[in-house]
């Protein structure tokens, strides 16, 4: 495993993982994670980086990316986001996510 390391605004690392670039080495550890779970046979498959339409009576309010997807092997999903930092404007952007969305199995890592 090949990890390289930039600093961005949020003393967050950037880190490479198997050649995707992710924001932090937290995110990047996570999708190791991942491909362990998958390996495993835990989970069928997962997607990073899904972006999400977030929509009020019909206007579109913004588009929130979500750092991972998790699919289970029963096809159940699992919406994941590994936050290190809370922005004002993430916080508003999870709390629209969450209402405009609760079937949707989520988690916050931090």
């Amino acid at each position: 495993m090949y990890w390289q390391k930039r600093q961005n605004k949020y003393s967050n690392k950037s880190t490479e993982y198997k050649g995707e670039r992710y924001h932090s080495i937290k995110e990047a550890s996570y999708a190791q994670e991942l491909d362990l779970r998958v390996r495993a046979g835990e989970l069928k498959e997962w997607r990073r980086q899904v972006p999400i339409e977030l929509r009020v009576n019909d206007m579109k309010i913004c588009t929130y990316t979500i750092d991972f997807v998790e699919v289970d092997k029963n096809g159940g999903e699992m919406w994941t986001e590994i936050k290190g930092f809370e922005t004002p404007e993430w916080r508003l952007k999870w709390k629209l996510f969450e209402a405009l969305y609760p079937e949707r199995d989520k988690q916050v890592i931090k």
